[in-house]
């Protein structure tokens, strides 16, 4: 797939290389600005808080 996408790409081969770094960045910042703050909401996430308490390791001048 990969090689097909190369060979369809116009110019020489840094040409084609600059332009597909531009495509996949271009894909990236749709992704990060418009995808990703779209799904977040929708997808249960476990932040490792069950019941907020910290547990006795974390609390200051315990040993």
């Amino acid at each position: 797939m990969y090689a097909w996408i190369w060979r369809r790409l116009p110019g020489a081969w840094h040409t084609k290389l600059a332009v597909a770094a531009a495509v996949a960045l271009a894909i990236g910042l749709v992704l990060w600005n418009v995808v990703f703050p779209w799904v977040e909401p929708k997808v249960q996430f476990d932040h490792g808080v069950v019941t907020g308490t910290p547990s006795p390791s974390s609390s200051p001048g315990v040993p």
